[in-house]
């Protein structure tokens, strides 16, 4: 294949980074369609990247696009609501697919994209960077290894430095997200699913909104507060979050301010084991953290993307070992360029296999919401369609 013809449904900050990093990756790859309603965005967007967008194709409807365009790979970067009805689509023509994050915002909609699935020839690449990090895939083989021994017990957390992205922006809108489990923690099931290699079968769950709250009102913008120059979480106090996110300037504190702002999840696993799962979106600075500690009988693993190490501490004897990871000009910690390498070989190769594949998305999505679900009934979950 001399040339790999891409098409975009949905060209943000996100996708096109991932594309960015296809065409400069990949002899031959282009972008030849994009589907957005925000053309002039679009384009500003690739002219700051320096891809030339003479040749591109723009459509305002993804059918015209799939009927009009011969593409060879598809990424679909929209709103997280419209990910499933847009994946089917193109599953439905057998097209290689790159699918953000969470595959589906409702029970529904997971049983259509599962459906679709099925009748599909469609190689799928889910986008979950963390479980092919070098810091997943290291702690995996030292677990595969035997080394700590069967994992029995697993502590995993996510305490988020950068919450402006779901309080001041359009994520804030629950009918969009559905809550951050959906939103943030389907990452970290991923990864810990991916390295268990065991079936979750039972989750249970609590979240809470205890800062992210107030009486402000509805629709009120950072700017026209009267606390714009002292509160805490305004641009003019963080305008960037440690450069991980922008700020949109919608007030966290006004009356209209969805998502939960911590929550956590036990999962019982097919063994009989479990696993237990926090997350934050409030934590700042140096207390930002995010990884696991997984125990067996021998040993103890313990990884952290923020500090890029892995240490094991073995039970019986008094050693410890360290692995230091050098992630830290790498995107997603090195996850996403492995992604992107895999969906071009999907491309080329029939034969090759998903790094990430779409039921790994689906399982992700449908924990996420029966952890929803637990925490709103205050009832035990099946992890079951």
């Amino acid at each position: 294949m001399d040339k790999i013809k891409l098409g975009a449904i949905g060209y943000g900050s996100r996708v096109s980074y991932m594309v960015e990093s296809m065409l400069e990756n990949t002899p031959g790859a282009e972008i030849t369609a994009i589907t957005d309603i925000d053309e002039t965005g679009v384009k500003k967007r690739l002219a700051e990247s320096n891809i030339c967008y003479d040749n591109i194709r723009f459509y305002n409807n993804e059918d015209e696009m799939l009927d009009n365009e011969i593409l060879d790979g598809i990424f679909i970067g929209t709103r997280c609501s419209m990910h499933t009805q847009l994946a089917i689509k193109v599953l439905g023509r057998d097209i290689p697919l790159f699918l953000e994050k969470p595959v589906s915002t409702k029970i529904p909609d997971l049983k259509k994209l599962q459906e679709s699935a099925s009748t599909s020839k469609s190689p799928v690449v889910v986008s979950f960077p963390l479980r092919v990090t070098p810091l997943v895939q290291l702690a995996k083989e030292i677990i595969d290894s035997g080394k700590i021994g069967t994992v029995e017990n697993v502590l995993a957390y996510c305490q988020v430095p950068y919450a402006a992205v779901y309080y001041h922006s359009w994520y804030r809108d629950e009918n969009e997200t559905n809550g951050l489990f959906l939103q943030k923690a389907t990452h970290d099931f991923d990864y810990i699913n991916y390295i268990l290699g065991i079936k979750p079968v039972c989750i249970c769950a609590m979240k809470s909104k205890q800062i992210f709250k107030g009486n402000k009102p509805a629709g009120l913008l950072c700017k026209d507060c009267d606390e714009f120059e002292t509160c805490p979480e305004s641009p003019k106090q963080m305008p960037t979050y440690g450069g991980m996110m922008p700020h949109d300037g919608l007030c966290c504190f006004a009356v209209d301010t969805g998502n939960e702002d911590s929550g956590s999840a036990i999962i019982r696993y097919e063994s009989g084991m479990h696993v237990s799962y926090s997350q934050n979106f409030f934590t700042r600075n140096g207390g930002a953290a995010r990884g696991a500690r997984m125990s067996g009988y021998k040993g103890t693993i313990e990884f952290d993307w923020y500090t890029d190490e892995i240490n094991v501490y073995m039970h019986h004897t008094p050693r410890v070992e360290n692995y230091k990871i050098d992630s830290a000009n790498l995107s997603h910690g090195g996850g996403d360029d492995v992604l992107v390498s895999n969906f071009a070989k999907l491309i080329k190769d029939k034969n090759a296999i998903s790094v990430a594949p779409l039921e790994s998305g689906i399982l992700s999505a449908l924990m996420c919401l029966k952890a929803k679900e637990s925490a709103e009934t205050n009832t035990f979950r099946e992890i079951t369609l």
